[in-house]
């Protein structure tokens, strides 16, 4: 173990000094090479709250670990819809801009901060970040670091924390899924709704009902039991397969369809909202899409789900992680993905790499709704020269 970690360390300070060297150059080639270029990184900067525009590939001051945190040299972050709403202003208490996006990513141990035990410079890891994950180097508290299997790329490593801690949370923690349950997933050709679709699969019996855009349903019919066109009125189709509904919605729509999941609930299941894709319908925020969604909502009676015996639940990762202190329960989460991706019962599915510079054109794959699975800046990608 000792020859592998000295192995790792080697070849991390072999990366350093070529990626060093190559911003160097780059730095002098434009003719503003400083003495503390060295300490500098490429980074997507958001610089201010709006459309695509407002994003841009810039230099930035490169940080260092403080007490108990992780300095890595990140190889490839995730892309979330989330990720698309903070561009837009479209959460509550946004930061103030500029500021760094993203919230995960995966990498090589680059330096540890004091009291920092566990891991060694030189370690594949996967990582959550509050914010400034879309950079060359980053820095997070240990307690949201996670250490690779061997078997698993940095790409997929990207793809895994964020969707499948989602997923794992709803179905297990907050829903409690057993044996012969049933459930309804919107979105389930992206990140979260294919974790969901796989998570399920380890359980003997559960039926899957799924939505999604119809060019995506050759792609994935196999991953669910029932495929729905999302425009269609999903809710008949549902109750003529099931008539007494469904155990499970997991809603990452808002709007409308808050009133359809709870009316497809049978008695003693369980929605959970934990997203809200419906407001966001053009490329900057917009008060009308917001208005709309929110009076679209059906208003909850708490009379009425004492009647039907229905559970109503948000969902939120990141306010689990970084607001609410529950990192530790979310590493006990992670042991029990990672085993299962060790016995090849999960996997995730990557649909595309982007280089940082084309962040603005993978952005815009997410808001058409047009992946399947995550999207992924894999940071040492050259962008796709443009074809005449």
């Amino acid at each position: 173990m000792a020859k592998e970690g000295a192995e790792r360390a080697e070849e991390t300070e072999q990366m350093i000094e070529k990626e060093g060297g190559k911003e160097a150059a780059e730095g002098a080639a434009a003719g503003n090479l400083r003495a503390g270029d060295a300490k500098e990184m490429r980074a997507v900067v958001l610089s201010a709250f709006g459309g695509l525009n407002k994003l841009r590939v810039s230099k930035k001051a490169m940080p260092e670990p403080q007490e108990g945190e992780m300095k890595i040299r990140v190889k490839a972050c995730g892309l979330n819809f989330i990720d698309l709403m903070v561009r837009q202003g479209n959460i509550d208490n946004p930061p103030k801009t500029p500021l760094v996006p993203g919230f995960e990513c995966s990498g090589i141990v680059e330096a540890l901060g004091d009291s920092v035990k566990g891991f060694e410079i030189g370690d594949r890891v996967m990582a959550f970040v509050n914010y400034n994950a879309w950079a060359e180097v980053v820095c997070t508290p240990v307690e949201f670091v996670y250490k690779i299997p061997d078997d698993m790329s940095f790409c997929e490593a990207a793809a895994f924390p964020m969707n499948f801690v989602t997923a794992y949370m709803m179905l297990f923690e907050v829903a409690n899924l057993r044996e012969g349950m049933s459930v309804l997933v919107h979105s389930a050709g992206g990140g979260v709704g294919q974790a969901v679709a796989q998570l399920c699969s380890t359980i003997p019996n559960v039926t899957v009902f799924g939505t999604a855009s119809s060019f995506k349903h050759e792609a994935i019919k196999n991953s669910v039991t029932h495929l729905f066109d999302r425009n269609a009125d999903y809710v008949q189709e549902v109750k003529r397969i099931s008539t007494d509904g469904v155990d499970i919605v997991l809603d990452c729509l808002c709007g409308e369809n808050t009133g359809k999941g709870l009316s497809l609930l049978k008695p003693l299941g369980t929605y959970i909202l934990y997203g809200s894709s419906n407001m966001v319908t053009g490329e900057t925020k917009s008060f009308f899409s917001f208005a709309k969604s929110w009076w679209q909502v059906e208003k909850v009676n708490p009379i009425k789900l004492y009647e039907e015996n229905k559970v109503i639940a948000g969902f939120s990762l990141l306010n689990l992680l970084f607001k609410q202190n529950r990192g530790g329960l979310i590493k006990g989460v992670m042991d029990k993905l990672l085993s299962l991706y060790n016995n090849k019962k999960i996997k995730p599915v990557v649909d595309s790499l982007w280089a940082l510079e084309e962040v603005k054109e993978a952005m815009q794959r997410i808001h058409d709704r047009g992946n399947i699975g995550k999207l992924i800046l894999d940071v040492e990608k050259a962008p796709t020269p443009l074809v005449s």
